[in-house]
């Protein structure tokens, strides 16, 4: 067997090195499927990451000329571990711009009141909010709708500029700005109140009109009619600004096109 192998590699000379690599960019895809948007849900299946991502690596093999960059690495299995870092750090910085979508979501369920109408989501196996997994599938059609697949794997195409497959060394200064990752951090809760504020609005002002009436006529149950008007009141709303929303949204995700 092993003389077989080495004939191979007498007919085929490049063939160490483009296994070598191979492995080095299927395992910089296997992190950044770990962790960036769409491709970390779990109804996209190993069965269908795995094969994809070595397809991926056959067709960027020949475009990356690992016959080029080829340099001596102290261990293969450190390179391994770095690539697989750097994936799933390109793939965090994409999901943190998506994350706020989740976030206006909460704000709104939570002062809608349908904090209890809740359902089993098989991505994440666990009890999610009706609304929140709506506006959250909505953010990510939109996301794909803007080309935001095509803006992840340009920076994974970059990243192999930056932090070469073989390199030991992780410059984490270039791959990670810390004032992009503040900006970043920072926008989660600003855009999701600017998401929600419509609705955050006027359910105070309702609770401000409720508080009145419970002062000028005690004998009315404000507290109960709270719970019949906050979700009718946010789901017209919610209803009103939808198109504006996905405009919002839209406009947020385009921002962040040179980012990621």
């Amino acid at each position: 067997m092993d003389s077989v192998i080495t004939e191979i590699y007498k007919i085929f000379p490049a063939l160490n090195t483009y296994l070598m690599a191979g492995a080095l960019v299927f395992a910089r895809l296997i992190g950044f499927f770990r962790c960036a948007p769409i491709f970390n849900r779990k109804d996209f299946v190993p069965l269908v990451k795995i094969p994809l991502a070595i397809l991926i690596t056959i067709f960027m093999l020949p475009f990356l000329h690992p016959e080029k960059v080829l340099t001596e690495c102290d261990s293969f299995a450190i390179s391994i571990l770095l690539n697989i870092v750097v994936g799933a750090m390109i793939g965090y910085m994409a999901q943190l711009i998506t994350i706020a979508i989740d976030a206006g979501a909460e704000m709104m369920n939570m002062q809608m009141g349908l904090s209890s109408a809740t359902t089993l989501d098989p991505t994440t196996s666990s009890q999610v909010s009706i609304l929140t997994n709506v506006i959250s599938v909505m953010g990510l059609i939109i996301f794909i709708q803007v080309g935001g697949i095509y803006w992840m794997f340009n920076a994974l195409i970059k990243s192999f500029t930056i932090f070469p497959m073989y390199s030991a060394h992780l410059p984490l200064g270039e791959l990670v700005k810390m004032d992009l990752l503040v900006k970043l951090s920072s926008n989660t809760l600003y855009m999701g109140l600017q998401i929600a504020s419509p609705i955050l609005l006027a359910t105070m002002a309702q609770d401000i009109i409720l508080g009145v009436i419970s002062r000028t006529a005690p004998q009315v149950n404000v507290f109960n009619l709270s719970f019949l008007f906050k979700p009718v009141l946010g789901a017209a709303i919610l209803v009103w600004i939808l198109p504006m929303l996905m405009n919002i949204i839209e406009d947020y995700f385009v921002s962040f096109a040179s980012i990621i």
